[in-house]
């Protein structure tokens, strides 16, 4: 059986970023839900997505983009059905940590620079703050692999989150129990390719990196869904035999050699453990070899 893949968005996007990744999963027979992640606050956000796994009956693989991670981290604790979580350029906090942060551990990021605060009325009185990116460093700063023609659409329909979620720290890692798989992008302005690496490697994930801004879900859908896809067959694997031996449930130590084109350039990666490096741009292919 299939896992349902579940895809949540991040800040400043909604869930239309995912359209290109949807389309190839659906093409491949999944069943996939891209809910809308609220971006009002860390665990209300969890609990909200929590509540849509709820409704999906069979395994699921969760994918979360940016701050979506941070939400897929919290959301996925204590559900036997989430399988997998995919990273894709995304937070991946340890308890006590915060989006924002994970983002200033490492130097890299510019996007303060960019933001447009906003206030907006709490519920039960004060004041909160939306944060956005301005129109017109949209582009540059999120998306520079991507047209600006859809970047200008990108700009005028983000989602804005509230700066006290960024600010928010997790009370839960999904990531310590559930095997991950975390896509890095190498030239995001968000997230410093640093400080995803540093999550990568402590949450022991299956890696790839590839040379794209954080919109890396449209500018690079078919990296993207590839992961995906590499992530739910080994879901479907260990569902039909959880006493197996593949690389997702035993973290071995097993030395993979990836043997990889990029653009008619032959690149080789080796790997130690359950992570798997992949440099390269738009379209890659690779065949291992393990010894």
């Amino acid at each position: 059986m299939k896992p349902t893949i579940v895809l949540v968005h991040g800040a400043f996007a909604d869930g239309s970023s995912w359209n290109g990744v949807l389309q190839r999963l659906q093409q491949a027979g999944y069943s996939v839900i891209a809910p809308a992640n609220p971006l009002r606050g860390l665990a209300s956000d969890a609990e909200y997505v929590h509540s849509v796994l709820k409704s999906v009956h069979g395994p699921v693989v969760l994918v979360g983009h940016s701050y979506g991670g941070s939400v897929i981290s919290e959301a996925a604790v204590g559900d036997a059905q989430v399988k997998a979580l995919v990273y894709v350029a995304a937070f991946a906090p340890a308890v006590g940590e915060s989006s924002l942060g994970l983002s200033n551990k490492y130097p890299g990021s510019t996007l303060g620079p960019t933001i447009k605060n906003v206030p907006f009325p709490l519920p039960g009185g004060g004041t909160g703050t939306d944060q956005y990116i301005k129109a017109d460093k949209f582009h540059d700063q999120f998306a520079a692999d991507v047209p600006t023609s859809v970047t200008d659409l990108m700009a005028a329909t983000q989602r804005p989150v509230a700066a006290s979620a960024l600010e928010e720290k997790a009370t839960k890692a999904a990531w310590k129990t559930i095997p991950s798989w975390t896509l890095i992008t190498t030239e995001d302005r968000n997230i410093p390719p640093a400080a995803q690496r540093f999550m990568a490697r402590r949450a022991h994930a299956h890696t790839v990196e590839v040379n794209a801004s954080h919109a890396v879900s449209v500018s690079q859908p078919g990296a993207v869904t590839r992961l995906i896809e590499r992530a739910a067959r080994s879901a479907t694997a260990t569902a039909a035999d959880p006493s197996g031996t593949t690389l997702a449930n035993t973290g071995s130590g097993r030395q993979t050699r990836q043997a990889i084109t990029l653009g008619g350039i032959a690149a080789v990666s080796v790997t130690v453990g359950s992570a798997v490096v992949l440099l390269g741009r738009r379209r890659w292919r690779s065949e291992a070899h393990s010894r």
